[in-house]
């Protein structure tokens, strides 16, 4: 037995039941005429796959090979013999999902199946009153919110929008940060989808004039989507947008996040503090979150309280206590780090700075030895200070708590699988490049687009002991970066070209996120 490998536990099932074993299911070992022939539910609930026709036998992969009765079950409804493969039951379920994902019908193709005589019947329903929640009881219209949620989640969207006009309803999903038009299902269904996702999320059906925010669970496809709903009333109806959070995903590191590693260094020693305020800013959807996600979890520990505010909360932090700010009972982000501050805690994480009220306490809070990371919304780092300025806060206090301010952007990445190199003219919008940049050609895997994922890209602030001297005599965000550049900052555009010609995103994508930042505007 010295030198040979214990077999794995379900090699030795296999071999007790005199069985053949399967490691790893993949794709080209599938006929997808057995999908559609049996249920996802009964695929599942059994975790049994079948695979393909040997000799007249069709192969089936089995997580729980003593579940006979399924065997059985099966055989009768393909009416061919079959034969068990022993596979590990999570191998199984993967290729459950994977598969059926790819062949179940895109959203266009139950638009498309929405026959003349179901929509009158819709149709009919409308010219009189009706309980709404009889009407989203329609099948089509479950099917069609279904099918549109499905294909959001495999195509990695981050937001859906259904939005009203006057003779059509257009679905668009945010993918990467770009929107793109999917489809547009008859006017008709407007009024029972959006009832539908009311229903969902607990919201009041009857209520159209006014907005509404809820939120649902849902599993695709295997995976635990958390979905925020935000529904507004506009002219041609109400407009809703739907934001997914995908559980699965989790919280990713500072390096994850593409921040660079002088900056990393940088944050990583800031946060060994026990008090001070690092702001990150940027514009909305720039991932300012998800980078005090990282931050919270690269210090989160056993022998610290951590507390944070945030509106909404969007991932569970295991150890740290989180408050979802509601205005409705006073519940604000001033209310709310007031009372945190009477918690004992070690690290505070603000959501959003939105008023001078929350600016003064978490500086307070800082003076009095505590760590608060929040976060601000500016174009770049240096106008962070004179923002704060502006809001009423003294320059002194802003000197005194303020240890640095981390500006970003998202980039999308180049899709891995079909990237490929090209010879860019020597010079472009005044950027002297280098031989060889890169770009995605377009494939199956990025729905060919070029592009899968997004990555950030960064300026740091530090505050030092002449930064503070400027804050404190009021001087220009201009001069502050000035000071910056002269002491190695690297700006948004400068982090953004270093990730383009190393091949992880294209030079048309940074100069389209930070555009705005090297703008010329003169009147």
């Amino acid at each position: 037995m010295s030198g040979s490998a214990a077999p794995k536990p379900f090699e030795e099932i296999a071999t007790r039941l005199g069985l053949p074993f399967q490691a790893e299911i993949h794709d080209a070992d599938i006929e997808s005429v057995w999908l559609s022939r049996l249920p996802l539910a009964f695929t599942k609930a059994n975790l049994l796959l079948p695979l393909r026709i040997e000799d007249g036998v069709l192969l089936v992969a089995m997580g729980d090979p003593s579940n006979l009765l399924a065997l059985d079950e099966l055989q009768g409804a393909v009416n061919t013999p079959v034969q068990a493969i022993v596979s590990p039951p999570e191998e199984v379920l993967s290729a459950i999902n994977r598969l059926y994902a790819r062949h179940s019908g895109s959203a266009q193709e139950v638009v498309a199946e929405l026959e003349a005589d179901e929509l009158s019947t819709v149709a009919s329903q409308f010219n009189r009153p009706q309980d709404l929640l009889d009407l989203t009881d329609e099948a089509p219209v479950i099917r069609l919110l279904n099918s549109i949620l499905f294909q959001a989640v495999k195509e990695r969207a981050s937001d859906i929008h259904i939005e009203p006009f006057e003779r059509e309803v257009d679905v668009r999903f945010r993918i990467d940060g770009i929107l793109y038009k999917m489809l547009s299902p008859p006017k008709l269904v407007q009024e029972s989808l959006t009832s539908r996702v009311k229903i969902m999320a607990g919201l009041n059906i009857a209520e159209k004039r006014l907005p509404q925010d809820g939120r649902f669970r849902v599993i695709v496809a295997g995976r635990d989507v958390d979905i925020r709903v935000s529904i507004i009333p506009t002219f041609f109806g109400e407009r809703t947008v739907l934001r997914i959070l995908d559980k699965q995903r989790g919280v990713l590191s500072l390096t994850d996040i593409g921040l660079p590693a002088r900056e990393n260094v940088v944050i990583e020693r800031l946060l060994t503090r026990t008090s001070g305020i690092i702001l990150v800013t940027g514009p909305t959807g720039s991932g300012k979150t998800t980078t005090l996600y990282s931050a919270l979890t690269t210090i989160n520990s056993p022998d610290k309280n951590i507390i944070t505010i945030e509106d909404p909360i969007e991932y569970q932090l295991p150890g740290v206590g989180q408050i979802q700010v509601n205005p409705k009972i006073d519940l604000t982000f001033a209310n709310g780090l007031r009372s945190i501050l009477r918690q004992d805690p070690d690290i505070i994480m603000v959501g959003e700075i939105r008023d001078a009220e929350t600016a003064e306490i978490a500086m307070q809070a800082s003076l009095t030895g505590h760590l608060v990371l929040s976060t601000l919304h500016t174009n770049d780092s240096p106008t962070a200070i004179t923002r704060l300025i502006d809001m009423g806060i003294e320059p002194f206090m802003v000197a005194s708590t303020l240890s640095a301010v981390l500006a970003q952007r998202l980039v999308r990445r180049i899709c891995p699988h079909c990237i490929e190199e090209y010879r860019p003219e020597r010079e472009y919008a005044g950027i002297t490049l280098p031989d060889r940049l890169f770009r995605g050609k377009g494939c199956e895997r990025c729905f060919n687009l070029g592009t899968t994922g997004r990555t950030g890209i960064y300026e740091l602030l530090p505050i030092d002991a002449e930064l503070c001297s400027m804050i404190i005599r009021r001087t220009s965000a201009k001069e502050i970066k000035e000071y910056a550049l002269s002491k190695g900052m690297r700006t948004l555009r400068d982090d953004g070209l270093q990730k383009a010609f190393a091949g992880a995103t294209t030079l048309e994508e940074v100069l389209r996120v930070t555009q705005d930042d090297y703008a010329d505007i003169s009147l």
